[in-house]
């Protein structure tokens, strides 16, 4: 039986620590699909496509990788695309109080999912996307928590150099 975990986010834009969850993600599940959450009480900077594309950019030839979009509730997403496994990253302890109240809450929603916590390296503790927005916003340099790609994005969106 084939085991595919789903790693929810926004990923507006996606980190090196993002990375860091999907590439050992992939070596614990057959597939890992990136299901990035559409949530309206949000503005992304970055497009949906725009998202898509800077993902599956850092992944070149990856077949196990799955980038798609999702509304609602996560659990019912997991269910109706078959899986069994929700993976998140903690960065910090402060992640942990959160992380653990949605995933009680998701197990009670569907107790035939299970929620699998990854730790981010410690490169990456304190690394967000919301953090990395800011600090190109800016012209502030983010190459060390970005792949070139993204960074590269970034300052096209702030018309930064």
């Amino acid at each position: 039986m084939r085991r595919t975990a789903i790693y929810p986010g926004s990923f507006d834009p996606l980190t090196y620590g993002h990375i860091s969850i999907i590439e050992r993600g992939l070596k614990i599940f057959d597939e890992v699909v990136v299901g990035i959450a559409i949530n309206i009480r949000k503005t992304p900077l970055f497009s949906t496509e725009e998202r898509i594309a800077l993902i599956e950019q850092s992944f070149p030839g990856e077949d196990r990788l799955k980038v798609e979009t999702f509304e609602g509730l996560l659990v019912d997403y997991a269910s109706r695309r078959g899986c069994e496994v929700i993976l998140r990253g903690l960065r910090a302890v402060s992640d942990f109080e959160y992380e653990l109240q949605m995933a009680n809450m998701n197990r009670k929603l569907n107790a035939s999912i299970e929620t699998v916590f990854l730790m981010t390296e410690e490169s990456h503790f304190y690394v967000s996307s919301g953090l990395v927005k800011e600090v190109a916003r800016f012209g502030g340099s983010v190459h060390e928590q970005v792949p070139p790609h993204v960074h590269e994005a970034l300052k096209a969106k702030f018309n930064t150099d």
